[in-house]
């Protein structure tokens, strides 16, 4: 892929993942409005998140299918329309039931989005800039969530406008994606050559003799990642109003400090990666993050958590970096498959999280379920130790490497 088509590959998989963002942050944000507005309990709140997540954790299997079928550029702009069109549409739904059904339809897009974005960009990079590149399309999750709390600032308790202007301005990436973002040569080639496309991409195939140790390391990493991420994440703003004694109005600035950071340690590990390699650097961001969980819980001035969360933030980088590690396992023909099914699986089993940290909370404290939500990422940084530094793809498959021919024109 030349030099141009590589960048327009990089500003579209950003500007789909901001849009990704803000449509799965911003029902966090309005969440306590909607409940008012449509009467729901807690419980039935609390099922409407669960819906989305449910709708993230077995996407990776329709969307990842999909694009290893029918092409990379044709899944994302699926997803984009999905849940585009869905967020739209839930601004005039006033059953729960109906509301539930429609944000797990959203969530198969929303997450479907993340194996698309890593796989695009690992097939449009060369490999000595692919980890910086995906790193910095995932990196828009942070820009996103930043708009969304914005958005929800100005527009809440106007919650069913602002889901119609954030559904319809999804038409941006689409029409960014549909102009100027092609396919990408390695599935072309795949899909002329015949290989292994013949018959359509399966789920069983990422676990068959050659695939099942990735498969199954990966999603366990992936796994005990999330479920510190989301159980940490979950929590803290209730810790340190609770427990540490910060004011509620103090909790926007905490949350953009914190997206800050998570943006700038995204990118800072990203180009770390390619010059070290993926996976050591995926263990550093693990095992930092280990160690600054506990520090960051134990503090207590308000101007120190407010910089320390920037620095916890910073670690967090091993979203973007499981992008451009897991798609190197994987062949061609089921490379979204494999690489989506072992981030979003984890995905999956996050929506756990938060109910885990509860029951922790309600028998010993906040501060120890935070405490395992540490564990969590240590745990994940052992698994990733126990996998190839240079994953060697199936000997059949079309070479990872999208401008080896041309490496003069890569900067």
């Amino acid at each position: 892929m030349n030099k141009i088509s590589k960048w327009h590959v990089l500003i579209g998989c950003f500007i789909a993942y901001f849009f990704d963002a803000i449509e799965i942050v911003m029902l966090s944000l309005s969440l306590p409005v909607i409940r008012q507005d449509m009467d729901l309990n807690i419980n039935q709140g609390g099922l409407l998140a669960t819906a989305t997540l449910l709708g993230i954790g077995v996407s990776s299997v329709i969307a990842g299918w999909y694009a290893d079928t029918f092409g990379r550029r044709k899944a994302m702009l699926t997803c984009l329309l999905l849940f585009g069109s869905l967020t739209a549409i839930l601004s005039s739904i006033e059953n729960l039931y109906v509301f539930m059904g429609l944000r797990f339809l959203s969530g198969l897009g929303l997450g479907g989005l993340w194996g698309i974005v890593a796989v695009y960009i690992a097939e449009s990079w060369p490999s000595h800039q692919r980890a910086r590149a995906t790193s910095l399309a995932i990196s828009a999750f942070a820009i996103g969530a930043i708009a969304a709390s914005l958005a929800a600032k100005y527009m809440l308790p106007e919650w069913r406008t602002m889901f119609v202007y954030a559904g319809g301005m999804v038409v941006i990436p689409v029409l960014y994606i549909y102009f100027w973002v092609p396919e990408t040569p390695a599935w072309k080639a795949a899909k002329a050559q015949n290989l292994s496309l013949k018959k359509s991409a399966t789920i069983t195939e990422i676990f068959s003799p050659a695939l099942i140790k990735s498969t199954l390391l990966g999603t366990t990493a992936a796994s005990f990642a999330l479920l510190g991420y989301w159980g940490a994440n979950t929590w803290l703003p209730t810790y340190l109003v609770q427990e540490r004694g910060l004011s509620l109005s103090s909790m926007a600035t905490f949350m953009a400090i914190l997206n800050i950071g998570n943006f700038i340690g995204l990118n800072f590990f990203g180009y770390l990666a390619d010059i070290i390699g993926k996976r050591k650097v995926i263990i550093i961001s693990l095992v930092c993050t280990t160690v600054m969980l506990p520090v960051y819980i134990y503090a207590s001035q308000a101007n120190t958590l407010l910089w320390l969360g920037a620095l916890y933030a910073f670690f967090i980088a091993f979203a973007g970096l499981f992008g451009a590690y897991f798609s190197e396992l994987y062949p061609t023909h089921v490379r979204t498959l494999g690489a989506g099914f072992c981030f979003n699986a984890g995905r999956g089993l996050a929506a756990l999280a938060p109910l885990l940290l509860s029951g922790i909370a309600t028998y010993y404290s906040l501060a120890a379920g935070l405490m395992v939500c540490a564990g969590f990422f240590f745990v994940s940084a052992c698994v990733i130790w126990f996998m190839p530094e240079k994953p060697k793809l199936v000997t059949q498959d079309i070479i990872l490497e999208p401008v080896s021919a041309n490496r003069q024109e890569v900067t």
